[in-house]
């Protein structure tokens, strides 16, 4: 399985000694691990290790196609979280991060054809300059005004267990304080508006979810997964992405929020606000992530406070 090769990758991961300086050192650094499975010149496509990259024969539905353009923008993320971490998403880093991307997965699938086209690193210094690039400046989506707003509530909160945080490999517990979002892999991309929103301190837990485990929740599985294990080896333990990335495969969370599995969970937006073992703040569809992150709800048990 493609998905169990990725793990054993990602948890056999050495971390380095110590972090890339700045985002440009990152970049190159991260190119360089991420390219060391394709194939060189002499090489047949399988003669390497570009099954975990390659993904013919899997995009053969329209629905497969949505997922991988999100679950690309997720990526772009999580590698941006980890260039710069309190500063990502409002400091425009998670552009640079897609475009290193971009040039990372069309060698991927050049080499799938040609292997040897694309010397590896050329490319790595390519990622490099990247950072360099001025690419104007990264205003807050337009969108988010128009989200509708979370609304403040003080329900016991029972979360589920036996969750597992994908960058860290450690339990998870999703009593702890902090904000909750529910994605489907059809909005992974709205992962990145809650980001924005959250406060500095906020632990933020983002759970995937999908209608299709067999099929789009294993290639979500096998991206991210794929995608952390490069970041290990390049980043020291405490510049690892700091929001929490959970998989459930069987629709626990959002049962636990009272949205039935039997929705279409690829397109689903659940949030919450944890406090002291309470959901202080509740908010679904659209911009789920952003209403619940930035609402200020009042403290447990003063509902009534100004």
């Amino acid at each position: 399985m493609l998905v169990d090769a990725a793990e054993r990758t990602r948890d056999a991961a050495e971390p380095p000694a110590e972090s890339p300086d700045s985002v440009g050192q990152a970049l190159g650094s991260f190119a360089r691990v991420w390219l060391e499975r394709l194939p060189l010149l002499g090489d047949t496509p399988g003669s390497g290790h570009l099954q975990l990259r390659s993904l013919s024969g899997v995009l053969g539905t329209e629905s497969a196609r949505a997922a991988l353009a999100e679950l690309v923008r997720f990526e772009a993320l999580l590698l941006a979280l980890a260039l710069e971490p309190r500063s990502a998403v409002r400091a425009g880093t998670v552009r640079p991060a897609g475009l290193a991307l971009t040039l990372l997965h069309g060698a991927a699938g050049l080499a799938e054809n040609a292997p040897g086209v694309g010397d590896p690193f050329d490319l790595a210094r390519a990622a490099e300059h990247l950072a360099d690039i001025a690419l104007g400046d990264d205003p807050e989506p337009p969108h988010l005004p128009y989200v509708a707003p979370a609304r403040s509530t003080e329900a016991p909160w029972v979360p589920p267990g036996g969750l597992r945080d994908e960058i860290t490999g450690r339990p998870v517990d999703l009593g702890d304080d902090g904000v909750v979002v529910v994605l489907g892999v059809g909005r992974l991309s709205a992962a990145g508006d809650a980001m924005r929103s959250a406060r500095p301190d906020d632990e933020v837990t983002i759970v995937v979810v999908t209608s299709d485990p067999a099929e789009i929740g294993r290639l979500a599985r096998l991206r991210i997964v794929d995608l952390v294990g490069c970041l290990r080896r390049v980043f020291t333990a405490d510049r690892l992405p700091r929001a929490r990335v959970v998989f459930d495969d069987t629709g626990t969370v959002p049962a636990a929020l009272d949205h039935p599995s039997a929705d279409d969970l690829d397109l689903t937006e659940i949030a919450i606000r944890v406090r002291d073992g309470l959901i202080t703040t509740h908010a679904t569809g659209r911009g789920a992530g952003h209403a619940a992150a930035r609402h200020h709800s009042p403290d447990p048990g003063r509902s009534g406070a100004v």
